[in-house]
């Protein structure tokens, strides 16, 4: 765990002290925790959640007290990107057994269900606000999930192992070199 959390402090920056999570519980629902201390299932609310929040607050587990989600660290996220406002609830991913290098260790952007995140342009927003790095960047609706960065063209060329077009090949070249450690052996 100390690792994963040195890896998000480097990917995504510190956490923002102008940035609380307030009433917000949606990392208490949405996501999957499996740690040596506390699992819960994807999309189940944890059991210790209550209609005022965490009823363990002061002894949580460590996972608890140490993940914070993309909002609470990207600081050119809007503001009204917060997940029980937006909609979106935003995080690093790590995935066991990529399919492919931009699985392995990725930005995950997920649209809530009932979010109207993408109709009111809050979705746009927090996209522009991500995709300005060398991290991978993909949306999930709960029904599929979409690489949104790099673009199509990048990916392709650096999922296929062959060369680049001069305009692109820089940028191809540098993907490839950070995200090999990812490639599927096949």
């Amino acid at each position: 765990m100390h690792t994963e959390n040195d890896l998000e402090t480097t990917l995504l920056g510190p956490v923002l002290p102008d940035r609380a999570c307030g009433d917000c519980t949606m990392c208490c629902t949405i996501l999957t925790v499996d740690t040596p201390d506390f699992q819960k299932p994807a999309g189940v609310g944890c059991t210790h959640l209550t209609a005022h929040g965490c009823s363990i607050h002061a002894v949580r587990p460590p996972i608890c007290r140490t993940w914070f989600c993309a909002w609470r660290r990207i600081a050119a996220m809007p503001e009204q990107a917060r997940p029980d406002r937006s909609g979106i609830l935003v995080s690093l991913d790590f995935v066991r057994e990529p399919r492919n290098c931009f699985e392995g260790v990725s930005i995950m952007v997920r649209l809530l269900p009932g979010s109207e995140a993408i109709e009111n342009g809050i979705a746009q927003a927090i996209l522009d606000s991500l995709c300005d790095r060398f991290v991978p960047v993909w949306f999930s609706d709960g029904a599929k999930k979409m690489l949104m960065h790099p673009d199509n063209d990048v990916a392709t060329f650096v999922l296929s192992g062959g060369a680049a077009p001069a305009h692109l090949r820089a940028e191809v070249a540098a993907w490839r070199e950070r995200y090999s450690v990812f490639a599927t052996k096949g």
